[in-house]
């Protein structure tokens, strides 16, 4: 990548903030919803920057003549671009995984697969990143474009040669992924969510489109749920961009589901891959969890499709997944024999398909505690509540992460939608009486925050873990 007369190997960093400017940084002043980093040029100058990315037309105060401007019409892009560049270095394969719902699962069972076979493997998404025993926590589900860059060196670095990530509507709407050499791109599923920030479905849709459109390599390979129906725009637009194709699902021509039968601890799978038949004892429950897998089987199969030894190997590694922390987590022990799970459901589609897929391993009553986060999407909360209501025989609505707005107020509308719900606010009285109250054959999902490890206030953040929170009030049964 060139970028004219300008040599971004002489800068010493770069960065959107300008608090963080250093002597000899590029300082990117992006136009944003809540703020205008166009303001903060002369803040950044004085903090020593050598250049500036701005918006097209944008100026330089004067006596800065030292300082070198760069406009872009796209300027997030442009970082994006600017800081692959800087960082130089990205693990050999990467491919990363969009969609509404399974993102976490599907990054969590690709990077298993590689290490089954002996790769080193990473992952960057919601849970942070991992590789090996090494956990970084981040807050972001797909980190800002330097970061990224500097993450894929760090990796690259340790020669980690396989990457999967996730991909943000938002993040590939703000060019997040932009100048990462992407091998491989799958998509998951598409239902309401963040339309808070896109503003409606087709935004949301168009922005995940980025990534099989624009994003990808043009010698990459889509790895698309056939089952969804988004699907045909997506084969004709990875088609046009002159990628090659995997689908997985009932409906795919790759991997294809012949059958799947519910076991007491998962599926038993009968597929066919590529032509050849084979049989799979998946142990995960969940149809969203399985077709999550399949799209990750499709990822790690996608490097070398006519390698016959490495796609045996990779479907009968199906056999070996486990579950990602946070998501249909088992919390076991329960003294009356009642199953109790975490999961990270928080949009609507996500509580119905964890609801349903609970459902044929409850003898008793199926029994959901969630809530909703505050200042997202509130259009998700009613129906939310309305999902919970008819998919579960007993609902208890209680506080997630309500932010700067009343619990209540965020309840309340919950509520209006969930009929014969119970109210209980406190998230730890919640999970406590609702764990007391099951009985032999029940089935509880803690559902909305997951593997998360705090709860958000409007001026604070307390510790809170649903499965340890749940465990804890198995352990009170038993004392």
């Amino acid at each position: 990548m060139g970028f004219g007369k300008f040599d971004v190997k002489k800068l010493a960093g770069l960065t959107q903030d300008s608090r963080a400017v250093k002597r000899g940084f590029l300082f990117a002043a992006l136009p944003g919803s809540k703020m205008d980093g166009r303001k903060f040029i002369e803040d950044a100058i004085r903090n020593g920057a050598s250049a500036i990315l701005a918006p097209t037309g944008a100026m330089l105060p004067g006596g800065t003549d030292d300082v070198e401007l760069i406009t872009d019409d796209n300027p997030r892009r442009k970082l994006a671009l600017l800081a692959a560049e800087f960082y130089g270095s990205q693990p050999g394969f990467i491919a990363a995984v969009t969609g509404t719902n399974g993102k976490t699962s599907t990054v969590h069972f690709a990077r298993d697969l590689w290490k089954l076979r002996g790769l080193k493997a990473a992952s960057i998404g919601t849970l942070g990143v991992r590789m090996g025993d090494t956990v970084r926590s981040g807050s972001l589900t797909t980190p800002d474009p330097v970061s990224l860059q500097a993450e894929l060196a760090d990796l690259a670095a340790v020669k980690v040669t396989h990457l999967v990530m996730e991909a943000s509507s938002i993040g590939l709407h703000q060019h997040r992924l932009d100048g990462v050499q992407l091998k491989a791109a799958a998509y998951t599923n598409l239902s309401w969510d963040h339309i808070d920030y896109h503003a409606d479905m087709d935004n949301y849709f168009e922005a995940k489109a980025r990534l099989f459109a624009e994003v990808l390599d043009k010698s990459g390979t889509a790895i698309l749920n056939a089952d969804t129906p988004e699907f045909g725009k997506l084969k004709k637009l990875t088609e046009n961009h002159g990628c090659h194709m995997i689908s997985y699902g009932h409906g795919g021509e790759d991997i294809k589901i012949i059958s799947a039968q519910p076991t007491p601890g998962g599926k038993e799978l009968k597929l066919e891959v590529f032509g050849k038949p084979y049989e799979v004892q998946f142990p995960i429950v969940g149809a969203f969890q399985m077709m999550n897998a399949l799209c990750a089987f499709g990822i790690v199969i996608a490097e070398a499709p006519d390698d016959q030894e490495a796609v045996d190997f990779y479907a009968k590694a199906l056999s070996k997944l486990q579950g990602p922390p946070g998501r249909l987590q088992l919390v076991p022990g329960h003294a009356k024999g009642a199953a109790v799970y975490v999961d990270y459901a928080h949009t609507p589609d996500a509580l119905k398909n964890v609801l349903e897929a609970l459902r044929p391993h409850t003898t008793g009553k199926l029994v959901c505690v969630f809530g909703c986060g505050g200042d997202r999407d509130r259009s998700k909360r009613p129906a939310m509540g309305e999902i919970a209501s008819k998919l579960a025989d007993t609902v208890i609505v209680t506080d997630d992460n309500p932010r700067s707005e009343n619990p209540e107020s965020i309840r309340k509308e919950i509520l209006k939608a969930a009929a014969g719900a119970k109210e209980i606010g406190n998230r730890r009285e919640a999970i406590q009486e609702t764990v007391k109250n099951l009985g032999k054959g029940d089935v509880l999902v803690i559902a909305g925050k997951g593997h998360e490890q705090g709860q958000i206030f409007e001026d604070h953040t307390e510790p809170f873990d649903d499965v340890t929170e749940a465990a804890k009030a198995i352990r009170e049964l038993k004392a």
